[in-house]
């Protein structure tokens, strides 16, 4: 019989960290973590610049010096090759020929394309004919995404040991392993996600001015299925808000207004 090997799904999220944490505390540790990084394009990663630069000079180092190495895993497709792939016969008749441009919220090609099959292809391969046990990140009070769990026979030490994401949070914090993305955002999704919240661009905004500018840079494209970022608002809208802001700001500051440019 095959030894049950013991993988670690892990984003270097607080969650996932905590759980990993949890595993070395208690004499369970896993016998590798496997991480999957979205690409934005070949050369650029799909996370917040502060939690990749977290991940690969602090969380990987540290884990590796307990013995536990990291398997970072990139699919083929980046958000750029999906971002610009027509639509074929199958899609609705008026976006035929289209590109897909922005993912929509709820149905995110990224996450299938760029995380899910990649993962996928890595499992088949990596682990063809051994037992795993897959150590999924989910919080004791996140009984939504544990039910959900149930479906591909993740185990959550998180949820066995009884820790919130509180909890995991301060774990981290303790250990030194608490990604910098949570002074300002509650979540570590791509820089591109059209799920993200109004302080996460707006620190990307103002933090990474050659990464927003790849998004306005793509909102000029044409024939895209979709001009809308989120469900409400194209980029140029939020960058509208965003220079609004800073005029209003500079009304009773002396902070600098930045010129609009194309």
């Amino acid at each position: 019989m095959n030894e049950v090997k013991r993988v670690a799904f892990c984003s270097f999220g607080a969650d996932s960290t905590a759980n990993v944490l949890l595993g070395m505390e208690h004499g369970e540790p896993p016998d590798e973590i496997v991480y999957c990084e979205v690409m934005f394009d070949k050369d650029i990663s799909g996370e917040i610049p502060e939690h990749r630069d977290f991940i690969y000079e602090t969380a990987i180092p540290f884990f590796a010096s307990h013995g536990i190495k990291t398997n970072v895993v990139r699919g083929e497709k980046t958000f750029i090759s999906c971002f610009y792939s027509k639509i074929g016969e199958k899609g609705a008749e008026h976006n035929q020929g289209k590109i897909w441009a922005w993912p929509l919220c709820g149905r995110c090609f990224v996450q299938r394309d760029c995380k899910a099959r990649p993962m996928y292809r890595f499992e088949r391969t990596a682990w063809a004919g051994q037992q795993i046990v897959k150590l999924s990140g989910i919080a004791a009070d996140e009984e939504a995404r544990l039910l959900s769990m149930l479906g591909y026979g993740g185990v959550s030490l998180l949820e066995k040991h009884g820790k919130t994401q509180t909890d995991a949070r301060q774990m981290c914090r303790k250990a030194g392993l608490l990604s910098p993305i949570y002074q300002f955002s509650n979540r570590n999704g791509c820089w591109f996600c059209p799920n993200s919240k109004h302080r996460e661009r707006r620190h990307l905004y103002d933090h990474h001015p050659d990464l927003w500018q790849a998004l306005l840079r793509l909102q000029r494209e044409p024939n895209k299925a979709t001009e809308l970022f989120d469900r409400h608002h194209t980029i140029d809208e939020i960058d509208a808000m965003f220079r609004m802001e800073d005029a209003q700001y500079s009304l009773f500051s002396d902070k600098p207004v930045i010129p609009y440019e194309f």
